[in-house]
């Protein structure tokens, strides 16, 4: 079965940090792009950082420029999003997507949920004191 699950979600105090992990099943990420995606409470998801499977392109909103670090391990199947310096407007459910074929922009600007190939379930960060 082919899947992807993200994990590192938890509550953390303003200014923190969180690494998150996104870890393939059935399948290898080296060839897509990975796509990490958030939705808060009564708010439209939204694109927060994207990597192609190459070349180590990279995206970020202008939310999270220079305190959020995309990062893939092809050897562990894994990509990564580490989160400093949190604010309470970080707070929302994170989900990790899967592409092959896209550039990085076009991945994270995309509203469409049917673009990706595959989403993780998400998984919950809460910024709060």
């Amino acid at each position: 079965q082919l899947h992807i699950v993200e994990s590192g979600g938890g509550l953390v105090q303003p200014g923190g940090s969180l690494r998150l992990s996104c870890a393939a099943s059935g399948f290898t990420l080296d060839t897509y792009a990975i796509g990490w995606f958030r939705q808060a409470p009564g708010k439209e998801r939204e694109g927060v950082s994207c990597i192609s499977s190459s070349h180590g392109s990279t995206y970020y909103a202008d939310s999270v420029k220079g305190r959020f670090t995309i990062s893939r391990d092809n050897a562990k199947n894994t990509v990564y999003l580490q989160m400093n310096n949190l604010k309470p407007e970080d707070t929302a459910v994170y989900y990790c997507a899967a592409k092959v074929g896209t550039t990085v922009q076009a991945m994270c600007v995309s509203t469409i949920y049917y673009f990706m190939d595959f989403w993780g379930k998400g998984t919950l960060v809460t910024v709060s004191s």
